[in-house]
């Protein structure tokens, strides 16, 4: 009895099952009739969407802005769309599942299901098109307010503030850098031209962000969106690709300014969404950086620089901050003076050192501020908190730990001086930080893009082809680096230039790496005995007579030693073959007469440098150097004979030698090795007696860079093939393109050589940077034309940078006709009274640049009035440009 109950009982909830799905909502029963109704109803929303998203663009482009709703209601469709989308796909599966002709499936609850899912976003749809009856898509857009940036008053910087205000105005510049080191007042300058250009008007949208160190798209968008009004949490949830999309979308098709302020790496426009700046579309994009690179990168290729103010400006400014009251005492302006000057210009520094200078009021307070800021400049007020850390940032910008180790070096060098490229690489070079290149000239090249990068970065400052300088400021932070931020101040122990007339007192030598005490009038060294960290040590021009022997023993790590400029210094003892670990050592310019046999026990020497030591009359034994890789002889008494060439044949590694030759006999002794003669760096040539001197010689010195005839009396002749005794016709030589030249020749200076009438094969030197020509009465000529003719496309003087002729009493003409001079940038003519003409006309310098730029000087002055110009042109082109 019980189990027919319960048969009953499941018989009838089966039905009552079925029932349902027939007869309720007919999710089963009506799927065919709602999927193709889905369809027809989606197909219907689409082109209702596709309506209103046209007339919504239409409307933008007349710079009008979608309302809220419509954007939503367009968000919706698009959403909808892809549920649809993926529905629709499973429909034949579904479809398939259907029996009893279509009133029931073989899968009840999936087909309830998802019949269920067709009606209910069936019903979505409708709904979305009944909401479509926009009356209204768009508005107008929000008045966009340009705010002034608060800037405070300026001195100086008005001239590139009105270049800079000029070249951003120009149709053709869509992007406008400007670079310069920290502190030079970028942002002042730049906010001054985002406040003009907001008072000019024109833009629809002018925006202003901080960039500043490591500053990713992300948080640029964010910035660029909150001045383009787009917000919300529906713009927070989107990747970055969207949001690009949404920022390009604003603003294309207005006209924009966007200043980004402090860029420290390129800004990829198209990756946040920033429509590129062109002519067309008028837009501009603005930036301020420390990296010339980068300048570069974003698409400026002659982009601006910020310097520092000059002296004037500089003093002004300074006055600004202390105040005037502080200034009625004679003694404390003058000393006030000292304290500016010290801050080179950087405003910067003339801002924080004047405010904090304006509480001063005593003589004596000020004098006590000259004297920190001479010696140890970091520790003055304010300087640890507020300006060295500033500065400190384009530091970090540096990713290597070799170029920032490169960097720091440089502080080694004294306040306001010169650095010489070459002997600057040459440190780096032994001390290692170029890595452990066995070759001289690639690590050379890797020194010259080191170099680049620091200048770029605006934290060297290239003063021309051969020499680079650092600002003051500058140099206090890199010490100040360099001692771990003031903590171990000796282990960079720099007193360079400071007058000091004996050695300066240690207080830890054991804390000592690098040691720089040269340019002083120190005698003795009188050295600790617990140095023997020590790497570097510069002594150069000082007054030094010899080294002792303690100084020599405790020096075991002692790396680089420059000793050069040293005019009493005459001897070196044997015991210097105890400075096992030294590279470099640079003796030029003393008075040493010999090399001690200890000499040739420095195994590791690779750089050695006996440059003018005019009393050194022998080197023997410098073969026993077996690392020796540049060895500079020039100016000195060590002239090549059979034994010095023999000498130099041992060195295997040699690499760069610059050398004196007296004779022809010994010139082509040392021509006939070609690998010295590759070596061969500097030549000087002096008293030569021969009559004529064959330049075919000199083709085998590959890498000839310098070239010095001294007191020589012989005729140039050109013979280019060194086995043939016929000599060739110049005109012949130079027009063959295949000919070899002088490629890496960019010096010659010729002196007191009274038989050279013209200079013809200088034709022979595409890179000649320098020329000087002095004292040399029987030149007539530089080039002469008899023996140049027949040469089609060759122009000399191409890269010469300058050009120096001092008494020549016989010299008439430099060039026949105007040559093209694009480097060039000064021309000097000391009595040269036959000199009527120079190879000008308004073309041949492409940037006539006054005050620092191009130079003329004439000596008698009143010869520039007598000059024969090309035409009233050429003359009224350079004529402002003589130095009176």
């Amino acid at each position: 009895m019980g189990n027919c109950v319960a048969l009953n009982y499941s018989c009838d909830q089966t039905v009552n099952q079925i029932f349902r799905c027939l007869c309720g909502k007919g999710h089963i029963r009506n799927l065919k009739e709602n999927l193709r109704a889905l369809k027809r109803e989606m197909e219907d929303l689409k082109a209702i969407q596709q309506q209103v998203k046209h007339k919504v663009e239409r409307e933008e482009a007349q710079h009008r802005q979608r309302l809220e709703p419509v954007q939503v209601w367009l968000t919706r469709v698009q959403r909808i769309d892809t549920r649809v989308i993926d529905l629709l796909s499973t429909s034949p599966v579904q479809l398939q599942k259907l029996c009893l002709c279509g009133l029931c499936s073989k899968s009840v609850c999936s087909s309830y299901q998802y019949g269920k899912s067709v009606f209910m976003l069936l019903k979505e749809v409708k709904i979305l098109k009944s909401e479509s009856g926009f009356k209204e898509v768009s508005e107008l857009a929000p008045t966009y307010v340009v705010e002034e940036r608060p800037t405070r008053p300026t001195v100086g910087h008005e001239t590139i503030l009105e270049e800079a205000w000029n070249r951003i105005n120009e149709d053709g510049v869509g992007i406008m850098g400007l670079h310069g080191m920290g502190g030079v007042g970028k942002t002042t300058l730049f906010k001054k031209i985002h406040n003009k250009l907001a008072g000019m008007g024109g833009f629809d949208f002018m925006i202003w962000v901080v960039v500043s160190q490591g500053t990713k798209n992300s948080k640029l968008q964010e910035d660029i969106a909150q001045k383009l009004h787009l917000c919300g949490d529906e713009w927070t949830n989107k990747n970055e690709s969207d949001k690009a999309t949404d920022i390009h979308g604003v603003l294309k098709g207005k006209r924009f300014v966007l200043m980004l302020d402090d860029v420290w790496e390129k800004v990829d426009l198209e990756a946040i969404g920033v429509p590129f700046p062109t002519r067309e579309n008028g837009c501009k994009v603005a930036f301020t950086t420390r990296s010339r690179k980068v300048c570069g990168q974003m698409g400026d290729h002659e982009p601006m620089q910020v310097k520092c103010l000059e002296r004037n400006e500089a003093w002004e400014l300074f006055k600004n901050k202390v105040g005037d009251n502080n200034l009625s005492d004679h003694v404390i302006v003058q000393l006030a003076r000292k304290v500016a000057e010290k801050c080179h210009g950087l405003p910067l520094a003339l801002s924080v050192i004047g405010e904090t200078m304006a509480s001063q009021t005593t003589v004596q307070e000020w004098e006590h501020a000259n004297k920190i800021l001479a010696t140890s400049a970091a520790e003055f007020s304010d300087m640890e908190n507020k300006i060295l850390p500033i500065l400190k940032y384009s530091y970090d910008s540096l990713v290597d730990e070799n170029i920032k180790s490169c960097f720091l070096y440089c502080a080694l060098f004294p306040e306001d001086g010169l650095i010489n490229k070459e002997e600057l690489m040459e440190y780096w070079i032994c001390e290692r930080f170029l890595g452990e290149c066995q070759v001289i000239k690639r690590a050379e090249n890797k020194g010259h893009e080191v170099l680049g990068t620091l200048v770029r970065a605006n934290l060297l400052m290239e003063v021309n082809t051969n020499t680079v300088a650092m600002h003051d400021v500058i140099r206090e932070m890199a010490l100040w680096i360099a001692s771990c931020f003031g903590k171990q101040k000796e282990t960079f122990f720099v007193q360079a230039r400071a007058g000091l007339p004996e050695m300066p007192r240690v207080e830890d030598w054991g804390a000592v790496r690098r040691m720089s005490l040269m340019n002083n009038d120190i005698e003795e060294i009188n050295w600790g005995s617990k140095c023997s960290e020590v790497t570097t040590l510069l002594l150069q021009n000082n007054d030094l007579k010899n080294l002792l022997r303690e100084f020599i023993r405790s020096m075991k790590k002692l790396v680089v030693l420059n000793l050069s400029e040293n005019k009493k210094f005459s001897e070196l003892p044997e015991q210097i073959s105890e400075l096992a670990s030294l590279r470099y050592l640079d003796l030029s310019f003393t008075s040493i007469e010999k090399l001690p046999v200890g000499f040739q026990k420095l195994k590791n020497l690779t750089h050695l440098n006996l440059t003018g030591t005019k009393r050194l009359s022998s080197i023997s034994g410098v073969s026993k150097l077996s690392s020796l890789r540049s060895l500079k002889l020039h100016f000195s008494n060590v002239y090549v004979d059979v034994d010095l060439v023999k000498e130099l044949q041992l060195l295997e590694h040699l690499q760069v030698l610059s050398i004196t030759i007296s004779t022809v006999l010994g010139l082509e002794k040392l021509s006939r090795d070609q690998r010295l003669a590759n070596c061969i760096d500097i030549l000087e040539i002096c008293y030569f007696q021969q009559t004529t001197f064959n330049i075919s010689m000199l083709m085998r010195m590959e890498n000839l860079r310098v070239l010095n005839v001294v007191e020589s009396n012989h005729v140039w002749e050109i013979n280019t093939n060194l086995k043939c005794k016929e000599r060739e016709t110049n005109s012949s030589y130079l027009h063959n393109p295949t000919s070899p030249r002088l490629i890496n020749l960019c010096s010659v200076h010729i002196s007191s050589s009274h038989s050279i009438k013209d200079l013809t094969w200088l034709m022979y030197t595409p890179n000649l940077a320098h020329l000087s020509i002095k004292h040399s009465e029987e030149v007539e000529e530089i080039i002469n034309k008899e023996k140049a003719t027949n040469l089609s496309g060759i122009s000399p003087f191409q890269k010469l940078e300058w050009l120096w002729l001092e008494s020549l009493s016989k010299l008439e003409s430099i060039y026949w006709s105007p040559l093209p001079f694009p480097l060039l940038r000064k021309i000097v003519a000391i009595n040269c009274p036959k000199l009527k003409k120079l190879p000008l006309d308004v073309t041949s310098v492409p940037r006539l640049v006054p005050l620092g730029g191009f130079k003329i000087i004439m000596d008698p002055l009143q010869q520039k009035m007598e000059l024969e110009w090309e035409d009233e042109e050429t003359k009224s082109h350079f004529f402002p440009f003589f130095d009176r």
